[in-house]
């Protein structure tokens, strides 16, 4: 063998393991305008912030049976690990396995792509229960014949206030599971519903007093808030589940959740052991220029238009969430009217008007006289 091609083929036994990497990324960058509960305590005046709501690259790979996906998020005190995931296709006819750092199966618009959800920002509901990406371990399969598909994983809960550890070092786990039929699809059509239910160990932590934004990121104040008015509890272990329906009429598209959390106090005898929270939105959408959005079977959810170009997209959104005990709490109910314009599909540009309205016993202790608040939030997507 000549110098020459031992050198080469040294050169390229040592570059295989990055050959077929894919690499990409978002950038959304958002400018938000607020005042009322939303700003209430700033005496409700109007605020503004201009910020990079979320700045990701990510790598992923397929090699035969395996694939694996890393994602980043880059903030200007450093980087993150969103999702690092190490997945496993070599099963026939059976599960997928993935494990390592993974979104878990709770909540249809929680799911949902942060580069396809049909508003700047997901619904107080999505907000409230999902934790999203956790470290853990979970199989999913999906059948074409029966159209189901279920989801079942287990994950560290360091989610909702939790340390991920007990007092005794050990893990708390959440275990969460998910199940849809998806009986219509294709031809520009598309019925789904779904169920989904989660435990999680709290290890007597004390669960986070805010559970929900009202939609609008970078204010001075988070509008469902359970402790408002009251004090913050330690829990033994909390579980929740969730209801989930989306129709499609080609370009017009429809989807509705509900979700409701109980609490198991580790003081049994504190007035909000057994205390049930709930949360729900419905949103409709339409494309003006008769584009459809795609609906991905094997993970059950739905992503924007393939190959969307110069479309123009209206929508609206009713959200709440009830965080409210007979004592302390408050409740939020958020209306959200939008558009949306695609130039292609990398880059997007959004427009959203929320008005939210604030209640409970709490709501007082949270934001004063102000018990509504009005937003104006713009971003712009670049995808690469």
């Amino acid at each position: 063998m000549s110098k020459k091609v031992g050198e080469l083929e040294a050169k390229e036994e040592k570059s295989e393991p990055f050959a077929g990497v894919s690499i990409g990324g978002r950038l959304q960058l958002d400018y938000n305008l607020f005042d009322g509960a939303y700003n209430a305590n700033h005496q409700g005046h109007t605020g503004s912030d201009l910020f990079a709501r979320r700045a990701r690259l990510f790598a992923e790979k397929e090699s035969g049976d395996w694939d694996y996906k890393l994602l980043l998020e880059f903030a200007e005190d450093g980087a993150e690990i969103t999702m690092a995931r190490l997945q496993y296709r070599g099963f026939n006819g059976g599960p997928v396995i993935k494990l390592g750092k993974i979104r878990e199966d709770i909540s249809l618009e929680a799911l949902s792509s942060s580069k396809y959800i049909t508003t700047i920002e997901r619904s107080n509901l999505a907000d409230t229960f999902s934790p999203y990406f956790r470290w853990g371990v979970a199989a999913y399969q999906y059948f074409p014949a029966s159209k189901v598909r279920y989801a079942i994983g287990i994950y560290k809960n360091d989610a909702f206030g939790d340390s991920g550890k007990n007092k005794n070092n050990n893990l708390d786990l959440a275990t969460t599971g998910r199940l849809t039929w998806a009986p219509i699809q294709g031809d520009g059509k598309t019925l789904h519903f779904g169920l989904w239910g989660s435990y999680r160990e709290m290890g007597g932590d004390t669960l986070s007093s805010a559970f929900a934004r009202g939609e609008v990121r970078e204010t001075s104040v988070k509008l469902a808030d359970y402790a408002a008015g009251g004090e913050t509890v330690a829990i033994d272990h909390l579980t929740q589940y969730g209801l989930e329906a989306a129709g499609q009429w080609k370009a017009f598209s429809l989807q509705g959740e509900f979700a409701q959390r109980q609490l198991h106090t580790s003081d049994t005898t504190s007035p909000l052991d057994g205390q049930h929270y709930n949360g729900y939105s419905v949103t409709a959408s339409y494309f003006l220029t008769g584009e459809q959005r795609q609906y991905k079977a094997g993970s059950a959810v739905f992503s924007q238009p393939k190959g969307v170009k110069n479309a123009w997209e209206l929508y609206g959104r009713v959200s709440g969430m009830d965080a409210a005990s007979d004592t302390q709490g408050t409740k939020v109910t958020s209306y959200t009217l939008g558009s949306s314009y695609y130039y292609s599909p990398q880059v997007k540009f959004m427009l959203n008007l929320i008005h939210s309205k604030v209640g409970g016993p709490g709501r007082a202790a949270l934001v004063g006289d102000e018990d509504t608040g009005n937003a104006l939030t713009f971003r712009t997507q670049y995808l690469f």
